[in-house]
């Protein structure tokens, strides 16, 4: 029967560690499955559907990296990426590739946890004004209503999180929202210290919806505040 709170794939070679993983979700009210490294967490996303990834990054085979990669290639599923060197520049990579949060080893299980918690909610949350197109001009579309985002007349495939990142920029077009806006807004109260997130993820977003992402037209940076959605003229 499936988890009350839904499914978890967990692709991790460390035995011991997905063990404890998967008897602590179990208990808590999910449902469970595992893979050993990259490869089998494809075929495992592919035949179960989970709800949400919880991706290794040291994996025989095919590492976390290229794991998280080719899932967005076809797929906007929740990723939460582990790693036991805890380096910012994992933390970079990993949100760069798509992953929706990080967790660094060691970590607690109710850490992971309230992370997994967290990531859930925020797909699961519905958008922003839902019922209306939030903007229109002759590149760039942003239908809440529909749940679509084009570009040039073509759809614009965004996770969940970029999704209401940007809906919620839109819906606030003209204005200069700060960093600790964005965070409560799009992440929640327990992530207004994660400055980092707001700036990768509307590096993604400019690499999706802006012609040059390095001279960007519609999300623009409002230096040591935050950023602002400009309308075209």
């Amino acid at each position: 029967m499936r988890g009350r709170k839904g499914k978890l794939l967990i692709v991790d070679d460390d035995e011991k560690l997905v063990e404890a993983i998967e008897l602590f979700f179990s208990r808590a009210g999910y449902e469970v499955i595992t893979a050993a490294d990259g490869l089998q967490g494809m075929q495992q996303m592919y035949s179960q559907r989970p709800d949400l990834i919880i991706l290794d990054v040291m994996m025989p085979r095919m590492d976390g990296w290229e794991t998280c990669q080719r899932i967005r290639e076809i797929s906007d599923l929740p990723i939460i990426m582990l790693t036991a060197r805890g380096q910012e520049t994992d933390k970079v990579m990993g949100l760069k590739l798509g992953a929706d949060d990080y967790v660094a080893k060691p970590f607690s299980l109710k850490e992971l946890e309230a992370r997994v918690g967290a990531v859930l909610r925020r797909t699961r949350l519905p958008p922003p004004d839902k019922g209306r197109i939030l903007y229109a001009d002759d590149e760039l579309a942003i239908d809440s209503q529909r749940l679509e985002v084009s570009r040039g007349g073509e759809r614009v495939q965004l996770t969940a999180t970029e999704q209401r990142l940007l809906f919620y920029l839109a819906e606030n077009a003209g204005r200069v929202l700060s960093n600790e806006q964005i965070l409560e807004a799009v992440w929640g109260a327990e992530y207004v210290s994660e400055v980092d997130y707001v700036k990768l993820y509307i590096w993604r977003l400019r690499q999706k919806i802006e012609e040059d992402p390095q001279q960007p037209r519609y999300i623009l940076t409002e230096r040591g505040i935050g950023y602002r959605f400009e309308k075209a003229q």
